[in-house]
């Protein structure tokens, strides 16, 4: 259907220009009727007006609605012939990790793979990473036939345009929702509503209002990288003795440290997704950036201690974790609770997301990606009501229930 579609529009512009052979190799007197979304997209486009042709990203083997199959489905590496600073960038920073991360978790591939391959769940933003030959193949011969690039995700194709990905709405269709709410958080705290004003002309150009782009795409990097990383864990631990046995406990139930404390395979999973902090210099490198922009609004003094109060919080919230985590644990030990086979330590899996298998693990797994992360994400984002009412308090009424629910267990059987 689809090749008598394009065959049909070639038709149509060949008929319009007179000249059907150089008609033939128009791309956009084809597209334009059949896709005139996409070519006015590209009309309008800085590649258009460089005279860019599509054949550059799309290559010279697809010409007639008989070759349809030969179009080439560009790559970052294709966007790395003229942007190669800003591919490099991207490919060392954690978004370039993002299908790997996904894949690499334990229940991904039970889930339906409308939502991985398909792009209908986590793959529609985990699409963003770097795949293989292999990977984009496949991806170009199942039903999607899309999502095998990765500057896209955030430069619209076929616009591509800067100025679009410069906004803070370019995060938004990712950066929200169950374990990662980072729109909702920031576009209703100070920062975000003083942007939102700019946009609406409330406010003028001039006056501050920092976007996601300000404080984690500094002068247009594309690593996009935090302190904490997604999880909020880090190494080393803290010289602290309570919140040092607390971070082990919530490593482990990460499945990254052993029941000796000894690094696991995970570990290594963690470090190639960058999605933790794994240095001193690390972390401090990337606290320091971060300080560096807060300074360009707010003297350092109060910038260093706003961050110090998420270090603070996410002391906190590990505290309330680690009991919930050590609750659980002690029920597989005590037999009360069998532990899937699948689980790698003696500790509950919190990477098992909604796959769970009871409803004490299933709050414990609620406890730590949604409102844990709410917690911290919140102070970070300076939004103190999700930090409160959507993290802090949810995480206290989440372990009140597993308490109850531990002890329904132990009385139900005689323990």
């Amino acid at each position: 259907m689809h090749a008598i579609r394009l065959l049909v529009a070639c038709l149509i512009a060949m008929a319009w220009m007179g000249a059907g052979e150089a008609a033939a190799k128009d791309c956009v007197s084809c597209h334009e009727v059949l896709h005139p979304g996409v070519v006015a997209d590209f009309k309008a486009s800085l590649h258009a007006r460089m005279g860019i042709k599509c054949s550059a990203c799309h290559g010279t083997k697809h010409r007639t609605a008989k070759d349809v199959s030969e179009v080439t489905y560009p790559t970052a590496d294709v966007c790395a012939r003229c942007h190669a600073a800003r591919v490099a960038e991207f490919k060392a920073g954690k978004h370039a990790h993002a299908w790997t991360a996904m894949k690499a978790m334990p229940t991904t591939h039970w889930k339906p793979m409308a939502m991985i391959e398909g792009m209908k769940g986590c793959g529609g933003c985990h699409k963003i990473g770097i795949k293989t030959e292999l990977e984009v193949r496949e991806l170009l011969q199942g039903e999607g036939g899309a999502g095998v690039a990765s500057c896209d995700a955030c430069h619209t194709r076929h616009l591509f345009s800067p100025k679009e990905a410069r906004q803070p709405q370019a995060c938004q269709t990712c950066h929200m929702g169950f374990d990662h709410p980072q729109w909702e958080m920031y576009s209703s705290s100070k920062h975000g509503v003083r942007q939102s004003l700019k946009q609406l002309g409330v406010l003028p150009d001039h006056v501050a209002a920092p976007t996601c782009q300000t404080c984690h795409m500094v002068d247009g990097n594309h690593e996009v990288r935090t302190a904490w990383g997604f999880l909020g864990v880090r190494l080393p631990l803290s010289e602290d003795p309570q919140w040092r046995a607390d971070q082990v406990t919530i490593l482990q139930g990460l499945g990254v440290l052993d029941p000796d404390g000894t690094p696991t395979a995970r570990l290594d999973v963690v470090e190639a997704a960058d999605v933790a902090r794994l240095t001193e210099a690390a972390f401090t490198r990337e606290r320091e950036k971060m300080v560096s922009v807060c300074k360009g609004c707010h003297s350092e003094k109060f910038a260093r201690g706003e961050l110090g109060k998420g270090d603070k919080i996410i002391r906190a919230a590990d505290k309330l974790m680690a009991e919930a985590i050590r609750i659980v644990g002690a029920l597989y030990k005590d037999g009360l609770l069998e532990k899937p086979e699948s689980y790698a330590t003696p500790f509950p899996d919190l990477l098992t997301f909604h796959d769970a298998p009871t409803t004490i693990e299933q709050r414990l797994f609620v406890m730590f990606f949604k409102h844990r992360m709410r917690t911290f994400q919140g102070a970070f984002h300076a939004n103190p009501d999700y930090t409160l009412w959507y993290g802090w308090s949810e995480m206290q009424t989440d372990l009140t229930d597993i308490r109850g629910l531990a002890a329904d267990l132990r009385r139900n059987n005689g323990k």
